[in-house]
């Protein structure tokens, strides 16, 4: 199978057609595919979606996909490499580094439009149309400053749908309206060990700590505090590629004891200690 490569960090590449010209591929970099205008069918990892104005996509670089197109459709696509991810700059803004493990590690990530909501398409499309004018005046001024504001916006609102994704799929009963405000309150605050104790949520969701844990397990299949755990974990695993953040600050940020105890418990998940894992990455990248 093809892939594409691109060598620059960030790209954005706008057009239109009425036949789809490139086989089915893989890439070397993520990419954020709006349609502006258009529908037709979106073949994704052999998964057939329709899609039409307003949708949006996300690939990342091992997601093979083609399009099928009905009626004249524009494209934008905004195409990121790991070096973009992980420029000095944007790793300093700690909510840059968190919109990006909320959107490429959430363990809800679909294969349809990551966007429903009409007003939610609306915003995005708002702030694509003032990125798109940004980047036709880059290297002027402050647009890069601007352009990195408005991928942080889009980048929120994107990983905010991935979370409730697939959740929106079930009827809304009273069971699915909790599990969804349980996982999403669970994502909003991945990043405040306390807020996820047992108490706490018992206090946030007015429910006894029994009844929470096994309506939780008897849901999703897996114990509540293991999916904190798990959920973590994966945050962590996404931190150990992007960022140079030492393991003991690591651990402080997800409220482990200390670097031992984060030791441990990647190493049961991952097999290896986080020390190595980074590095065996970091080799991998090399190669």
């Amino acid at each position: 199978m093809r892939r594409y490569i691109q060598y620059e960090p960030f790209n954005i590449y706008l057009f239109d057609t009425s036949k789809w010209q490139h086989p089915v591929h893989k890439h070397s970099y993520f990419e954020i595919i709006f349609i502006r205008s258009g529908r037709g069918l979106h073949v994704i990892n052999d998964n057939t979606i329709l899609y039409t104005a307003g949708d949006v996509f996300l690939l990342g670089p091992e997601d093979y996909h083609y399009f099928d197109i009905q009626d004249h459709t524009t494209f934008c696509y905004i195409r990121f490499t790991e070096v973009y991810i992980k420029d000095e700059v944007k790793l300093r803004a700690a909510d840059w580094t968190q919109a990006i493990e909320y959107l490429l590690n959430s363990p809800y990530q679909c294969n349809g439009s990551i966007v429903t909501d009409t007003k939610e398409k609306e915003h995005l499309d708002r702030l694509l149309s003032v990125l798109l004018y940004e980047y036709s005046h880059r290297g002027e001024g402050s647009c890069e400053h601007i352009m990195c504001s408005i991928m942080k916006a889009m980048l929120g609102i994107l990983s905010k749908n991935m979370v409730r994704q697939k959740l929106v799929e079930r009827d809304k009963t009273k069971h699915s309206r909790l599990i969804e405000d349980i996982m999403l309150y669970i994502s909003q605050h991945i990043y405040e060990p306390d807020a996820l104790r047992l108490e706490r949520l018992v206090e946030k969701f007015n429910y006894s700590a029994s009844y929470l844990s096994i309506f939780f397990k008897k849901q999703t299949g897996e114990p509540l505090q293991q999916y904190i755990l798990k959920y973590k974990l994966k945050m962590i695993e996404s931190r150990l590629q992007l960022s140079e953040t030492s393991i003991a600050q690591t651990a402080y940020d997800f409220g482990f004891a200390d670097g031992s105890h984060l030791n441990k418990l990647f190493k049961k998940y991952y097999g290896v200690a986080p020390g190595a894992y980074r590095v065996s990455k970091t080799i991998h990248k090399t190669k």
